[in-house]
């Protein structure tokens, strides 16, 4: 497995769980609706690799 090619998924997964868990821990409790809110970033933030890399600058000109 090239950890390469899962690298941007991985970084956008970990940054929008980090962010919002940090959020959710702001009174040191973390509730139901805050874990499902942490899941849902986490999923959410999944859907880069979906998402295909910008194709090199010569081949957007066609050339």
């Amino acid at each position: 497995m090239k950890i390469g090619r899962y690298a941007k998924t991985i970084v956008a997964a970990a940054v929008a769980g980090g962010v919002a868990l940090t959020v959710a821990m702001g009174d040191d409790v973390l509730t139901a609706t805050e874990g499902i809110t942490v899941a849902l970033a986490v999923l959410g933030a999944l859907g880069v690799y979906v998402v295909p890399n910008a194709p090199a600058p010569e081949d957007r000109l066609g050339r």
